[in-house]
């Protein structure tokens, strides 16, 4: 902490309009990195969109899973990897209403996307894909569902509190009282 002459801490020694200029240009900047990330779902959702439609039409055609079989092994059941599905589908949406219901910022949603590819992959590499491909996108959908509404909830909920602060700001021109 940077200390003035008289032992206070320079933000106490800074007029309080200089503070309350400070206040409303960071929780101006807070407000738009809000909107942005606020996206984050959708954007994630878009991708594994994406995936799903590549998955769908191109992998089958890219990797024959018995030459890979002597480098990596025999692949997974398809009974596995639909139970690896379903433990994974359920795990993440309680995660993930866990995380709303604590109002916590995290960002999540990318990394699903690359799980439900991983998913694409298992099935293709046990001969399944055909047949649980519908599942992979339900379950996908579902869970990119619940991560997106999540982080669009925290994002307003965050914005409605900084919007509520320049109010207050506006109305009294005194700094806001800190949560």
């Amino acid at each position: 902490m940077i200390m003035s002459y008289n032992g206070k801490s320079a933000s106490a020694a800074r007029p309080e309009s200089e503070q309350v200029e400070s206040y409303i240009q960071t929780a101006q900047q807070e407000i738009i990195r809000l909107k942005r990330f606020s996206n984050r779902g959708l954007w994630a959702l878009a991708l594994f969109l994406l995936i799903s439609l590549l998955a769908w039409h191109v992998l089958p055609f890219l990797v024959i899973p018995e030459k890979l079989a002597p480098y990596f092994g025999k692949p997974p059941s398809v009974q596995v990897v639909s139970i690896a599905l379903l433990v994974y589908t359920f795990s993440a949406i309680i995660l993930s209403l866990a995380r709303m219901s604590a109002n916590q910022e995290h960002r999540s949603s990318f990394c699903h996307v690359g799980y439900m590819t991983v998913f694409f992959l298992f099935y293709h590499f046990a001969g399944g894909l055909d047949d649980n491909y519908w599942a992979v996108i339900g379950a996908g959908v579902t869970i990119l569902g619940v991560e997106s509404y999540r982080i669009w909830a925290y994002c307003n909920e965050a914005i409605r509190r900084k919007q509520e602060d320049l109010e207050f700001i506006r109305r009294t021109g005194r700094m806001p009282i800190e949560d």
